[in-house]
């Protein structure tokens, strides 16, 4: 018995140096990190609860148990950890641009607020990692940033072409004009009622507003989807009027409006 138990576990330990969904590198020697994010602007109470929550499956900081160091175990913990750092790693902050910090910003609130991340699986094994109703507005605090302080500021006429790399440029973490992803599809959006793309799992504020989408009401939707219909799941703004204008540009000329 106590032999056929050393052989299983001699071989869990030789199958984990095996890696069938990448090498995360959890073992691997390195110098110690400075702490995360540390040479950004970020709230203290948000870097914690990164730090805390998030950055075992998304930065190189992540904590490394003892099963992590046996197979299949191991696979499975390095599958989750190298598609997590694959959508943002956390520890490359400092080389994003400001629209894709923007961009990812409103995608950890979108998910968060969800209660999508961190996955169960995690969950299950880190209790204190559940996502609670203040970690979530310290996210959309975070993401709002100075938020709406030059709402009221004039704009020209929109431009459909800026608009349009406006777009693909801080929206299409989330979004996509012919299908659908983290939010619902958006071509044809001008024009549509809210919660009207079949099979989305819209919130429910979406589902019974029954907004139609035109120049006023994106124009409220951009500078503050929680203002406008509070309890939605999204929670990016455009802060600036005239990328409003051309945001909404670029969703008119794609619906043919």
């Amino acid at each position: 018995m106590l032999a056929a138990c050393a052989m299983g576990l001699a071989a869990a330990l030789l199958l984990a140096r095996v890696h069938p969904f990448g090498d995360a590198g959890l073992y691997a020697a390195r110098a110690a990190p400075a702490p995360l994010l540390a040479g950004a602007s970020v709230p203290e109470e948000v870097r914690g609860i990164l730090a805390a929550k998030c950055a075992d499956c998304h930065s190189t900081q992540t904590r490394s148990p003892f099963y992590g160091r046996l197979a299949p175990m191991s696979w499975l913990m390095e599958r989750d950890i190298v598609e997590g750092r694959r959508h943002m790693n956390l520890s490359s902050w400092d080389s994003f641009t400001e629209d894709q910090q923007e961009s990812f910003k409103a995608k950890i609130v979108e998910r968060t607020k969800a209660r999508g991340m961190p996955p169960i699986q995690y969950r299950m094994i880190h209790w204190g990692a559940r996502i609670t109703d203040a970690d979530v507005q310290a996210f959309s605090k975070w993401a709002h940033g100075s938020g709406v302080a030059d709402a009221g500021s004039t704009a020209g006429e929109g431009d459909p072409v800026r608009g349009k790399a406006l777009f693909e440029k801080r929206c299409t973490g989330c979004h996509a004009l012919d299908r659908d992803r983290e939010g619902p599809r958006l071509q044809g959006v001008y024009g549509r009622s809210s919660g009207a793309v079949a099979g989305f799992p819209y919130s429910d504020a979406l589902k019974m507003a029954r907004v139609v989408w035109n120049d006023e009401t994106l124009e409220k939707w951009l500078t503050d989807p929680d203002v406008f219909l509070p309890g939605n799941n999204m929670d990016f703004l455009v802060a600036r009027p005239q990328e409003r204008k051309d945001v909404i540009a670029y969703f008119k000329q794609a619906a043919g409006k």
